[in-house]
């Protein structure tokens, strides 16, 4: 399955905010061979035209993730972190991670908490997980900040999160940073049916990968001088009294920035009936898009967000094949029409 390949593509290509050019230059690679143009923007963003005329249309999804970023050297040879993008602690206890050094190498590590043992620590279960309590612990031969530098660590150095991606043979897909892959990866889906012929662009339709969203500034520039709408494709939020699941496509009606455009809205739930795609409505609590971004901006465009089910957003998230398809199935509707 094309769609699942290539989220699992993406998912192991590391990618935190601020670090994406590796991930960028994956899907442009991509896109190229689909016989599309895709240009980078200033901000390291991608955009490419799929095609047809009138009412131009932005599909954006986002590539860069959580992650952190060496703060200092500890003398006792690990590494205090500052966080890229907001996660609890405890969803990144206990993970393998690589810290990627200014000179091109990376070495492996673990996070943990500065009391990790429990037969050692009187206060390694109730120590409060917080940022100024995690520390790396880096796989080398270290044992002070002398020997660290020797390595060429230093503050400033991007540390990515292990993604452990597993497919079952269920449909589920389980990872880290299904936020935003996921719909990533559904977009490319999209393109290789614009570029067979399998779906057809019934107004000028952008794709836009932006690499900055998690830290609040992804689509805020660069997009297409005549764009009229902007979709943002991002996970759908599942919990609490929300009625998205990880087999639906979640439709949002309104969100932490406000009401989402209501005649996009209502159309978005019009076509996902048209083309028979499993979708939900929801209102999502604590969530902001890459459109709220442009709008602060001071773009002047319609709006709307959408995006597959994933369940523990901002931990080790899962969704469904199906969500994925529903996704797809919608969007593909939604510009053909």
């Amino acid at each position: 399955m094309y769609i699942v390949k290539k989220l699992v593509d993406l998912a192991n290509i590391p990618s935190p905010s601020g670090f994406t050019n590796t991930v960028i230059g994956y899907l442009e690679s991509e896109l190229q061979e689909l016989g599309f143009s895709p240009r980078r923007t200033r901000k390291g963003a991608l955009v490419a035209e799929l095609g047809g005329k009138g009412r131009p249309l932005v599909l954006a999804a986002h590539v860069d993730t959580l992650g952190a970023m060496v703060k200092s050297l500890k003398p006792n040879g690990r590494l205090e972190i500052t966080n890229v993008g907001g996660f609890t602690m405890n969803s990144i206890e206990n993970e393998n991670c690589v810290i990627h050094t200014k000179t091109g190498k990376s070495f492996t590590g673990t996070i943990q908490s500065i009391s990790p043992s429990v037969h050692v620590f009187e206060n390694a279960r109730t120590l409060e997980r917080k940022i100024s309590n995690m520390e790396i612990r880096v796989d080398e031969l270290v044992r002070s900040e002398e020997d660290l530098k020797n390595l060429g660590i230093e503050a400033g150095d991007f540390v990515s999160f292990d993604p452990r991606v597993m497919v079952t043979d269920s449909g589920f897909v389980k990872s880290r940073h299904l936020d935003d892959k996921a719909s990533a990866a559904i977009l490319l889906e999209l393109a290789k049916k614009v570029s067979s012929g399998e779906a057809i662009c019934g107004r000028k339709t952008y794709l836009f990968f932006s690499n900055y969203e998690e830290v609040g500034h992804g689509a805020s520039a660069a997009m297409p001088d005549d764009c009229e709408e902007i979709i943002s494709v991002d996970m759908g939020a599942i919990g609490d009294t929300l009625k998205t699941d990880e087999f639906v496509v979640s439709i949002c009606a309104k969100d932490s920035g406000g009401p989402y455009d209501h005649s996009i809205v209502k159309g978005l739930i019009e076509t996902a009936k048209k083309v028979k795609a499993e979708y939900s409505v929801d209102i999502y609590p604590f969530y902001g898009s890459d459109v709220e971004a442009s709008l602060r901006a001071g773009y002047d465009v319609r709006f709307g967000l959408v995006g597959p089910g994933v369940e523990a957003s901002h931990g080790y998230e899962r969704t469904h094949y199906r969500a994925l398809e529903n996704t797809l199935k919608l969007l593909k509707g939604y510009i053909e029409n």
